[in-house]
């Protein structure tokens, strides 16, 4: 009798920018850290890095697209660099706008590497189920209203394959 044989390892072998689209509660960073757990691979957290870099400063939505827009610049090269050294990087930085995309976009075509946009399509109203939980438990860098997810939400444009992306859907 011979033994069974081993499932193969369907983790990527070469480096991966793994990008995230999903209206706020939709399960980004926990999908974020979940796909950090493959090996050779990095998180950016944007709102951790935004909390520490800018405490007190992403008080409204200007604020948080200003500061948002200089962590980017200044990770760039790094990022595109850890692509190029045989790391996979996972950004848990929304990528809910053809504009917030092309960031991701310009990371993996400057690097050379493959990409996966995991698009989190979630109903609205589990999202605010989970941003109420999450302002509850108090674990998270910044708490959200209703309101300010509504703002958000009004400016979510989902993915679209017109945009060149390789897209991952989930759905609950």
């Amino acid at each position: 009798m011979t033994p069974p044989e081993e499932e193969p390892d369907c983790r990527p072998t070469e480096p991966v920018l793994y990008l995230l689209s999903g209206k706020i509660g939709a399960g980004k960073s926990t999908l974020a850290a979940t796909l950090a757990h493959r090996p050779k691979t990095l998180l950016f957290s944007e709102d951790t890095l935004l909390s520490e870099l800018y405490p007190g400063e992403v008080s409204d939505i200007s604020n948080y697209i200003r500061c948002s827009l200089r962590l980017k610049y200044a990770l760039k090269d790094h990022i595109v660099n850890l692509l190029k050294s045989g790391f996979s990087v996972v950004l848990d930085f929304p990528a809910n706008t053809p504009e917030g995309r092309r960031w991701g976009k310009e990371l993996f075509e400057a690097a050379g590497v493959p990409h996966e946009l995991h698009y989190l399509d979630i109903p609205n109203t589990i999202c605010k189920s989970r941003l109420r939980a999450r302002n509850k438990a108090g674990n998270h860098p910044f708490k959200a209203s209703e309101a300010e997810f509504d703002t958000f939400t009004r400016l979510f444009i989902p993915p679209m394959p017109e945009e060149g992306f390789n897209i991952v859907r989930h759905v609950k």
